[in-house]
């Protein structure tokens, strides 16, 4: 283990926690990883280790079964595994903020039922908020949910769901118009459970997942829309049990969502450094390693400083959340900077591979293909920079 992104102030336990995810990442997911990412395969074995470690269940209470930790270690968790692998991370992302929403925000029945299957990982989550037209646009929404009695009756189409094949439980944000004042007073988030798989759904009817969307990168883990066609819901599935809070309960699990895409971006920009640094030691041009070639230090210098930048900043993110404090600016600001430095740094790893780092056999290839999944994922940066912005002149408001 190298000297950057060390983190001060931790307890022993979580010390411990992380010594175990990282000996799991490089002797489980690291020798793997590049070989099923290229078949495009679920990791089936390292979810299974997952599970057996506790991960599943590592943010939530004790009292159900989890680990009850901080979101602070899960963002160093999220880090080490995005390092041997960022799609593995994706799997667990989704569940955290799922997991995270019930225990924010659900019924004591729904905490009950949940969250103890979910700690176990018998149940894995997924939560769904984009839609084919909609981007960044959530007050858009047009997936709605209309009161039938004691159900829901939810008729739209959802759009990229990490996990929606594999997970067991989604949390679907549907308009439900029941009296709010703003379209975002009339949201409301239901928790659905079904059964994993593609195709119609065994257990919901009308509920359809069609399949895998294709992708750039971000293999492994399964992107996929979600149809809904007259499905019909118990109203006892409303998130807390009361319509239109949907929009601030999704949001509070994306600002848990964007402190786990600055970790990510944190491992990857980590383990291309590790590549970028290793290789340059490695290579041999006009008589001396390239690690020599004042060039070539130049750019790790200016990886290294990005890597420790922003993987102090995600820190700041998580800790600022855990002390029940607002974090949307820090959480911004971190999601923001983490993908924008880990593309460059990938990118400068990459042109140290030189011709190699365009080859399948090497790992930064990759990587490369990776990296640009964070720049969109839970917002774009333009995204996040409108709420840094907006956020900064909430606090440096001039006075009438």
């Amino acid at each position: 283990m190298g000297r950057l992104a060390q983190t001060d102030g931790l307890t022993e336990i979580q010390r411990d926690i992380l010594a175990t995810v990282r000996e799991f990442v490089d002797k489980e997911i690291i020798p793997v990883a590049t070989e099923l990412e290229h078949r495009d395969e679920y990791p089936t074995a390292i979810v299974e280790g997952m599970k057996q470690l506790g991960l599943f269940g590592l943010t939530i209470p004790e009292e159900y079964g989890g680990l009850g930790e901080s979101l602070l270690t899960y963002a160093l968790v999220v880090e080490e595994i995005a390092r041997g692998w960022m799609s593995v991370s994706g799997i667990v992302n989704t569940h955290f903020i799922v997991a995270h929403m019930i225990t924010a925000h659900g019924t004591q029945e729904q905490k009950d039922h949940f969250l103890p299957k979910m700690a176990a990982g018998e149940l894995r989550g997924a939560f769904s908020m984009s839609e084919p037209g909609l981007g960044s646009d959530v007050s858009a929404i047009s997936t709605k949910g209309v009161r039938d009695g004691e159900f829901y009756v939810l008729n739209g189409q959802k759009m990229w769901l990490t996990n929606g094949g594999t997970s067991s439980v989604v949390a679907v944000l549907c308009r439900t118009d029941e009296g709010g004042s703003t379209p975002y007073k009339n949201m409301t988030t239901f928790l659905i459970e079904k059964t994993p798989g593609f195709g119609p759904n065994e257990t919901v009817p009308g509920l359809t997942v069609p399949g895998k969307i294709e992708k750039m990168g971000y293999k492994g883990v399964d992107t996929t829309e979600l149809v809904l066609q007259d499905v019909r819901i118990p109203a006892d599935r409303i998130l807390g049990g009361v319509p239109g809070r949907g929009f601030y309960q999704m949001m509070d699990g994306v600002e848990v969502g964007r402190v786990n895409v600055a970790a990510r971006g944190c491992g990857v920009a980590r383990r291309a450094f590790e590549l970028g640094i290793a290789y340059a030691q490695q290579r041999v041009t006009f008589g001396k390693k390239i690690s020599e070639h004042q060039a070539i230090q130049f750019k790790l210098a200016e990886m290294a400083t990005k890597v420790e930048a922003a993987h102090q900043m995600m820190v700041m993110a998580a800790r600022k959340k855990d002390s029940g404090q607002r974090n949307d600016l820090e959480a911004g600001m971190a999601k923001y900077l983490a993908s924008e430095y880990c593309k460059e740094v990938v990118e400068d790893s990459f042109r140290i591979h030189g011709g190699y780092g365009f080859s399948k056999e090497y790992e930064i290839e990759r990587l490369y293909r990776e990296a640009p999944m964070l720049l969109i994922g839970e917002g774009t940066a333009e995204i996040q920079k409108m709420i840094v912005g907006r956020r900064l002149l909430e606090e440096y408001r001039l006075a009438d």
